[in-house]
Formats: structure tokens, sequence, C-alpha cells
């Protein structure tokens, strides 16, 4: 995910701030971390991009599994109706993720995000909100880590290690291709992570990045040229 961060921004709204926490907690009491329940032959990629303070644009990117070809790619974008306030950007990205969502004819089995799943302070980042939002397998492979302690996994491709935050192993830093940095997966909804984690090693080609959040981060810097 792409983020945009006033830095001097005021701070935020008080009320916002605990609607928005009541909101997380009800959420998460919802969330089902479970070997997940489908027969995977569509897999979708998305990601988000702001363009400036006020739009963002998302993009979601279809491919068939295993053979990673794609199926369909679509997108929208649309004015951001959040600030941004720390550890709720789930809140600012998710709304026009749904209506990109909406665009795609076929829908896939599974949805992995460019972002977190439960590896996130409240166990509440992209990946599981939207699961939550549309009751589907999620899953989330981040590029850097919100919180938690790790040791790096070794270099080569396929190694990895846990993600602990408060006592428990919220996702496994996975090394994706020799000697780059590895990347963070997380179950999002009705996901378990040893099977994110074997899909995501499965989608990974010769890039860091698994091919659906790849392709889902890429043609978002396509489609960002189109707005602009």
């Amino acid at each position: 995910m792409a983020y945009y961060r006033s830095f001097d921004a005021p701070p935020p709204d008080p009320a916002i701030l605990k609607q928005l926490t009541e909101q997380q907690n009800e959420m998460q009491q919802r969330v089902l971390l479970q070997k997940p329940d489908f027969n995977l032959k569509l897999i979708a990629g998305c990601d988000s991009s702001f363009i400036g303070e006020d739009t963002i644009l998302s993009v979601f990117v279809l491919l068939k599994y295993p053979e990673l070809e794609i199926v369909e790619k679509v997108w929208h974008h649309g004015p951001v109706e959040l600030p941004y306030i720390p550890g709720f950007l789930a809140f600012r990205e998710a709304p026009n993720l749904l209506k990109a969502y909406e665009k795609l004819q076929q829908k896939p089995d599974l949805i992995m995000v460019d972002g977190h799943g439960i590896s996130h302070p409240r166990k509440l980042g992209i990946a599981t909100h939207l699961g939550l939002h549309l009751n589907k397998p999620t899953m989330g492979v981040a590029k850097k880590v919100l919180v938690g302690k790790y040791t790096q996994p070794a270099i080569t491709k396929g190694s990895l290690s846990p993600l602990v935050y408060k006592d428990e192993v919220i996702a496994n830093v996975l090394r994706t291709k020799d000697k780059v940095k590895p990347v963070f997966v997380s179950p999002g909804h009705l996901m378990d992570l040893a099977s994110a984690t074997e899909i995501a090693m499965a989608c990974a080609l010769k890039h860091k990045l698994p091919e659906p959040t790849r392709l889902a981060d890429h043609y978002a810097a396509v489609f960002k040229k189109e707005v602009k």
C-alpha cells in the first residue's frame, strides 16, 4: 500500500478516534483464523495508491491459480473520506477498494492484499478489513513491519522466521527471493498463517513480491498516470 502522511496535520478529532476504536474492537470479535475452505481457482491481488492529499486509486488484478495468468484487472478512484490517523489507515483505504472490487466480473476465491492482515497493533490491517466486509478469505503481504519482533530469515528463497507480538505469532517473515529483503505474510480473515505462507510462496516467481500483489502494485502506477 502507498501511504500518504501529513506530518503537519492537526491531531485527530477525539470523537472520530473513539468511533473508529469502537469499530475496530467490534470487528476484531468477528475475525476468524482458520484453514480456508475453498478450491483455489481464482486469486486476486489488490493495492491502493494515494494521489495527493484527497484522492485514492485502488486496483484489483484477478489471476488464475496456480497458473497466475491475468483474467481481469479493474480500478476505481475517488475522494478520501478520512484524514490519516496512525493505526487506522484501513478505514481510509477500504471504501475505495470495495468499489473497485464491485467492478470485477468474476469474484476471487482468495484476495491477497498489499498490506497487513492481523500483523497490526489491533489485528485489523487492511486485509482483515476487506475479509470482514466481503466475508471472503484474505491474506496480507506487506513490505514493512508494523509491530512485533523477529530474527532475519536465512538469505535463501523460502526461508522464514516468525513475527511475534505480545507472545503471539502474527505473521511469517518470508524470503521470497535469494538475498532480497523479506516480506511479511499474515492471515486476514477466513485464513490461517500456514496456508497464507504456502500460497505466498507459490505465487513468488521471479520477484520479491508474489505475483498478485506485484501486478496490483504495477497497475496502480499505470492507472495513476491515466487519472493524472
